[in-house]
């Protein structure tokens, strides 16, 4: 049995923080009913590339659910929709916000047909405070909550991340948020209203940097593939390709000392400790700059990896889901022809489950309305169904 068999999942959300969340909780084993509206998920038509009419994209965030297509605002939609509400356990919405009331699907009215219903409101700002009416996206929050900033060539223009982190992180902040919830309705038999932010969780993901930001005052600058408090930590040329070297301790020092011949190093008040590295990282990593290009990548890798001191090739996308690690740890999937990336979630005696493929379009449409008891031929014909 999966760990969350048996909990009910309405997802009225599209893109990706919210898709993302919904997978997370249907790859546990909860029941993610995706109410999609008659023209679906804005990623169904976000390529190429396609796969026989689905969208990477889509398929990168929707696995194990069931699509249903409604016409929120139709009146013959209304008592399907709230026997759905009665039944379900969590509800995920990622509309403007105001825009769920406006249909008749927020917090207060549906916590009035379902008070242990977990309702969960993904915004780019917040249901609150002076950006709540500000259209959420991840390029624009990773521009204003300070990512961009600290991303790119230490000498260049700012950069975005190569995916939408916050959205993704929204995604999980918010499973993790709806775990929480369910954990605390199992306490008290009630529900709650959750509120994740993309800007929030964007501001939080700054971690160490803001930490260092907040200690001195002083903003924090671009550091390229180099890391603001380690040395040496960060990209290095060999003579044949880049590879990346992060020594985040004394012993690691120690050891990579050892490894290249350089006791003088480890006896060097200059690199004597992290600190001091740090103080003095152009003359460390410049030697180190001038040593490693003096063989190919394979060479320091094989010894840094004999000797258990972290560093990794630069890999291409494609080279790491190719990866021997990818093929053993289950993370290359396949579902009914569709390609995947498998679910990092590793449990012992309920492990993530592969159930359904990303759904087609309003592909479970009839069985869901059957088993709330509707006919779907009726509320087709009614506009309320597709």
């Amino acid at each position: 049995m999966s760990a969350l068999s048996g909990i009910t999942v309405l997802e009225l959300s599209r893109v990706l923080a919210g898709p993302w969340c919904g997978m997370t909780l249907a790859d546990l084993g909860a029941d993610v009913i995706k109410l999609e509206s008659f023209d679906g998920d804005d990623t169904r038509g976000l390529g190429p590339p396609f796969l026989d009419g689905m969208s990477a994209y889509f398929a990168c965030c929707n696995r194990n659910k069931r699509s249903l297509a409604v016409d929120l605002r139709a009146p013959a939609a209304r008592p399907l929709l709230e026997a759905l509400v009665r039944k379900a356990d969590v509800l995920v919405e990622n509309f403007r916000t105001g825009g769920a009331e406006a249909l008749g699907m927020g917090h207060d009215a549906l916590s009035a047909i379902n008070p242990r219903l977990v309702y969960c409101s993904i915004s780019g700002y917040g249901r609150d405070g002076p950006g709540a009416n500000r259209p959420g996206y991840d390029y624009v929050v990773q521009a204003e909550a300070g990512l961009m900033a600290i991303t790119g060539p230490a000498d260049g223009e700012p950069h975005k991340v190569g995916v939408a982190v916050a959205d993704l992180a929204t995604g999980q902040n918010a499973a993790t948020a709806i775990l929480a919830a369910l954990v605390q309705r199992g306490r008290t038999g009630l529900g709650q209203r959750i509120d994740v932010s993309l800007f929030d969780t964007q501001l939080a993901l700054l971690a160490n940097v803001a930490s260092s930001t907040l200690f001195t005052g002083h903003d924090a600058p671009r550091q390229g593939n180099a890391h603001a408090s380690i040395v040496p930590y960060q990209a290095f040329h060999a003579r044949d390709q880049a590879f990346v070297l992060a020594v985040a301790s004394e012993k690691l020092w120690a050891q990579l000392c050892d490894l290249l011949g350089r006791d003088d190093w480890r006896q060097d008040p200059r690199f004597h400790n992290n600190a001091a590295r740090v103080e003095n990282r152009d003359a460390l990593c410049g030697e180190l700059a001038a040593l490693f290009a003096t063989r190919d990548a394979a060479h320091w890798l094989a010894l840094f990896d004999r000797a258990g001191v972290p560093a990794a090739p630069i890999n291409t996308v494609r080279q790491a889901l190719d990866h021997p690690i990818a093929a053993a740890r289950g993370m290359r999937i396949e579902m009914d022809g569709i390609p995947m990336v498998g679910s990092p979630l590793k449990l012992s005696a309920s492990p993530a489950r592969l159930d359904r493929p990303p759904p087609r379009l309003g592909q479970h449409s009839d069985e869901i309305a059957r088993a709330c008891g509707f006919d779907p031929e009726a509320l087709r014909a009614a506009g309320a169904l597709r």
